[in-house]
């Protein structure tokens, strides 16, 4: 008997646990990448972040994937910590609002949305529609469970054995708290431990008390989920936004814990139901933990900088920064670390760019040493983010975010040619210059040091480009590749004019300078290209630059 019901126990949490996921997935990838930026503009006032915060966790029945898009905004200092500590507070009172809504009577839906489900998942194709089609498959998926849970259990009731058990392990509240968070940590979900609470509270096999305490020890579990996870030898700065909703629930439980019983009979003489007494005890104490914490954030917030400082960068260049493997299940925060990456790849290769004229033009060997080094650690973030990507694309992406994980690679692969460029071919014009003792005239410095500014300067062009794909920003960029172009003969023009002077130091270093041109050249041109995914999506390149020949056949 109590193998039987373990075992149909554990089955409706299984499948509790995939109708989460299903709901998850389908709204991340319906979503996704409109949730991260509507949480990007948020993120401007405690207040408003709460709201943005809950209303989010709501959609996505997950204070985790939350936790992480948040995350990506602090760890890169877009935004500050007390609006994401806000978020947070927020996104625990949105994971109470799916129990409180199933904590009514409303299985007879299951069969309803598992059909409208999945006859639109079957008809969406690749669309919206069909992420939409699975995440109402798990809502019926979830309260389909719920009736089978409550189903085990009530033949259960009178089994000696089993209320024994539970007898025991529910005995202490402290117990009951710390085998609520284990299981939460465990399940990586509080909204499946409460309303495995919930059932048991229904079905008495605990005692309204043990119910409350395991709440909280549910709430407690899943804030160390991504405390454990995120802290793999990352930043310990990366750590202070998990951490801060660890210490809120910590402080929440630690105050409420010697406090239960009299909270239980309160709670108890205006909800004597005591399912629905669990799922307003989940949402009074997420409330009230809200209310204590939303003014003194920025104390905390000072607190945790004082805890975990920011890490001294790592001497390995090639470390990479931000690929954050536990994002991958999550699309739009995965695509955000891999651009942050991939700007990390152009912050090494911008200083490279900008110490190249340096070696040039002073005859460093070993700034030509050290930048050479530095490529090294661009070709290896390079295959890091690759790969990273290339993980997230074994998942299925909507079209926008397919797109994306494409003009990352592109990008990527674009600023590690720059750097082939400069180490292969800039640096060894260096040496050349060095060993030969090679002089430009004062002129032909100047037009360099100048085209190779104008390089710089779309550099980070570029930069803003890849980041928001601004249309005006790459019409611009391209219109910039044109006027070097023509900045390019100008020069080499110039050159031409000083060797016709017969100026000794031009003729020496004629081929030098004009295969500087050149690569500079060959550079922005791989600079620009973070341009052309942007217009094609506006509709605005044409299929080639060749002018239209009209033959006539007649006359041939």
């Amino acid at each position: 008997m109590v193998s039987m019901v373990l075992l149909d126990l554990m089955g409706g949490i299984a499948l509790l646990l995939w109708g989460i996921h299903m709901v998850h997935s389908g709204i991340v990838r319906a979503f996704g990448s409109d949730l991260r930026r509507f949480l990007g503009v948020a993120l401007r006032n405690r207040f408003l972040a709460f709201a943005a915060g809950l209303l989010v966790t709501t959609l996505l029945q997950s204070s985790t994937a939350t936790g992480l898009m948040t995350a990506s905004f602090v760890n890169g200092g877009a935004v500050d910590l007390v609006p994401a500590l806000a978020i947070m507070l927020g996104a625990n009172v949105g994971t109470t609002l799916i129990v409180q809504l199933l904590s009514f009577n409303i299985s007879a839906a299951a069969p309803v949305l598992l059909l409208i489900g999945l006859f639109v998942f079957k008809r969406g194709g690749r669309t919206r529609s069909r992420d939409l089609g699975r995440a109402a498959i798990g809502a019926g998926l979830m309260l389909l469970s719920l009736h089978i849970l409550l189903d085990t259990l009530a033949p259960a009731e009178d089994a000696p054995t089993v209320r024994t058990l539970l007898g025991a392990i529910t005995g202490e509240p402290l117990l009951c708290l710390l085998v609520a968070a284990a299981l939460t940590w465990a399940a990586h979900s509080s909204v499946t431990v409460v309303l495995l609470v919930m059932s048991l509270a229904y079905s008495h096999f605990i005692t309204p008390v043990a119910a409350l305490a395991l709440v909280l020890g549910a709430n407690l579990g899943s804030a160390i989920n991504p405390l454990i996870e995120g802290s793999h030898g990352e930043d310990p700065a990366s750590r202070r936004l998990p951490f801060g909703n660890l210490l809120n629930r910590l402080v929440g439980c630690c105050l409420v814990l010697p406090l239960l019983q009299p909270i239980c009979q309160e709670f108890a003489r205006i909800e004597p139901n005591p399912s629905r007494m669990t799922a307003d005890f989940h949402t009074a104490f997420n409330v009230a933990m809200a209310l204590v914490f939303i003014l003194p954030l920025g104390a905390v917030a000072s607190l945790l900088r004082r805890l975990l400082p920011d890490r001294v960068q790592p001497r390995d260049p090639s470390t990479p920064l931000y690929l954050d493997e536990t994002a991958l299940t999550t699309p739009s925060v995965a695509l955000v670390c891999a651009s942050r990456e991939t700007l990390h790849i152009g912050d090494i290769v911008e200083v490279m760019l900008r110490r190249t004229m340096t070696a040039l033009m002073t005859d460093d060997r070993k700034l030509v040493a050290e930048i050479c080094r530095m490529d090294n650690a661009v070709d290896r973030l390079d295959e890091a983010v690759k790969l990273y990507v290339t993980k997230l694309t074994r998942e299925s992406l909507d079209e926008g975010d397919g797109q994306r994980a494409m003009e990352i690679i592109s990008f990527s692969i674009n600023l590690e040619h720059v750097g082939d460029i400069i180490d292969k071919n800039l640096m060894e014009l260096a040496m050349k210059k060095i060993k030969r003792k090679l002089v430009f005239s004062k002129e032909g410095a100047a037009e360099l040091e100048a085209f190779h500014q104008e390089v710089i300067d779309n550099l980070k062009v570029a930069f803003s480009v890849f980041m928001s794909s601004d249309v005006k920003m790459a019409r611009h960029l391209i219109a910039e590749k044109a006027k070097l172009r023509a900045a390019e003969i100008a020069a080499a023009e110039s050159h031409l004019a000083r060797l016709r002077e017969g100026r000794p130091e031009s003729i020496e270093s004629s081929s030098l300078h004009l295969d500087i041109l050149r690569d500079l050249k060959r550079i922005h041109s791989h600079i620009c290209s973070a341009a052309y995914p942007v217009l094609e999506r506006a509709g605005e390149l044409q299929p080639t630059r060749l002018k239209e020949v009209v033959a006539d056949s007649a006359s041939t």
